[in-house]
């Protein structure tokens, strides 16, 4: 696919990285000479120095016959017109914007093809905040990711000796846990003086402690199913309700406003070394939103506010050496689980499952929102995994059994990759209905595949997929032919 991307700021760096290393063809457009020579020093890619809204710079880009525009420069506007451009102009098929204003939202008018013509907005920030969120709400997990309008998810834990699962065989967890539409469809385990190692799963696996844990399930399942993984037998199950917060960016403002809608539900202090800015939180946020003037890395002032009673410690700053120090002392002080967010994909990995319980990727929150519109076939959720390694992947199956190599065949009779693992199949969702507009009593139904369920028409299908090039091969697997038979 030929994709132009414009910017090669933060957001821009982590999309070509990922997109470049799936063979695609990656043009890079801005007004930084030196940033667009580092980008094609360590990528197979393409810069052009340029504004993204002069029509000669995108036509030198070669925006004539690309496939996909993603704009992610720093303004809003530019962004916003850049697409324009691309719809007038260049006829581009697809085009995404990074849109830091929530006034946009999904207002067709604004949007659609007698506005700025954006396919999608995305916006680093909001990934951020829903992403955080799932943490909060599920306290075990070190991510979690939703699939089939949050009817299923895919969620990692961190197993722990004493839990009811650990030390079993993954055959012995579905005869004691039946009922529950749940797989587990990855292991990554922890060997001395080497990075972590994928273990493929099957029956006789067996968890043991340390392990990152990667299971699918029924939403109404995942928290049983991670307190069986990462929760000691006997010990009950502690929810997050006191959350310190280092910094006080557009992500943390977010996120406090979002968890404040319940009242009395959540206990958050905000430490931002800037005292203009926390003026502005405290005049923003409600009243029982505690905003601090400090440091994050003041031992005093992390002990005068109780860090050993946190349940959540979240280090929000734009530096990722203070965000990793202020979490490391906030562990050392007590915090229950701490998160750090690190734009370095290289201190992610180092910090990644270590002190720092989770070690948060900006660009890599929102990565699979884009990463959908690269896929092949009717591809309806993607979510990158292991700092960009691995992939899980929720495609449709199409067609009949004339026409398809998956419809009307059992799983395991399916060519799937060694290592591709199918973790659910999710059927009955009706074709361009959302998901709150479902007539009761036809709720879909989340199934766990076995070697004799037959896909039909229609299925949801989620893949674990280890390593990213397995994702043409699954793509291929699901293509709909009219030759094939």
């Amino acid at each position: 696919m030929k994709i132009i991307i414009l910017g090669a700021g933060r957001v821009g760096y982590s999309v070509a990285e990922s997109l470049v290393s799936e063979r695609n063809d990656i043009t890079v457009i801005d007004t930084d000479a030196r940033r667009l020579r580092e980008l094609e020093s360590r990528f197979d890619l393409r810069g052009v120095v340029g504004s993204g809204i002069d029509p000669h710079v995108l036509a030198e880009a070669g925006a004539k016959d690309t496939d996909l525009l993603i704009a992610c420069a720093a303004l809003d506007e530019t962004n916003l017109v850049c697409c324009k451009l691309a719809q007038v102009l260049f006829e581009i098929p697809t085009r995404i914007a990074r849109v830091r204003s929530s006034g946009f939202g999904e207002d067709e008018a604004l949007l659609g093809k007698e506005g700025f013509g954006v396919d999608r907005i995305i916006c680093p920030e909001e990934s951020l905040t829903n992403y955080i969120s799932k943490l909060i709400e599920f306290p075990e997990a070190m991510q979690v990711r939703a699939f089939a309008g949050g009817r299923a998810a895919l969620a990692s834990v961190r197993a722990r000796d004493g839990a009811p699962a650990v030390g079993k065989h993954i055959g012995e967890l579905r005869d004691c846990m039946p009922e529950l539409a749940m797989r587990i469809v990855a292991i990554y385990r922890r060997f001395l003086d080497e990075p972590d190692r994928f273990v493929r799963c099957d029956g006789n696996t067996r968890i043991e402690p340390g392990d990152e844990v990667f299971i699918l399930a029924a939403r109404e399942h995942v928290a049983e199913v991670l307190r069986a993984i990462h929760q000691p037998a006997g010990r009950p199950s502690r929810p997050v309700y006191r959350i310190m917060v280092a910094g006080g960016d557009q992500v943390s403002q977010r996120l406090a406003l979002q968890l404040s809608r319940v009242p009395g539900r959540f206990h958050i202090k905000i430490i931002e070394p800037d005292e203009q800015r926390c003026q502005d939180l405290a005049s923003l946020l409600p009243a029982e939103v505690l905003v601090l003037h400090g440091d994050a890395t003041d031992e005093d002032l992390l002990a005068d506010e109780s860090v050993e009673d946190v349940d959540l410690f979240l280090a929000l700053t734009d530096d990722d050496e203070n965000n990793i120090m202020a979490s490391l002392l906030g562990k050392r002080m007590g915090a229950r689980r701490v998160l750090s967010l690190i734009t370095r994909r290289a201190y992610a990995d180092l910090m990644h499952g270590t002190q720092i319980d989770i070690a948060l990727s900006p660009a890599q929150a929102m990565l699979g929102e884009l990463l959908a519109y690269v896929r092949r076939g009717d591809v309806q959720a993607v979510h990158s995994l292991r700092r960009g390694v691995a992939e899980a992947l929720e495609i449709v199956a199409r067609g009949d059994r004339k026409s398809s190599r998956v419809v009307g065949r059992k799983v395991e009779d399916l060519r799937v990759p060694e290592d591709a693992h199918i973790g659910l199949i999710v059927r009955g969702i009706p074709e361009g209905v959302p998901a709150d507009e479902i007539a009761a009593g036809a709720e879909p139904e989340v199934i766990i595949p076995r070697s004799t369920t037959v896909i039909e028409s229609g299925d949801h299908v989620i893949f674990f997929l280890p390593h990213k090039r397995l994702v043409r091969d699954v793509e291929n697997l699901f293509r709909v032919s009219a030759t094939f038979f």
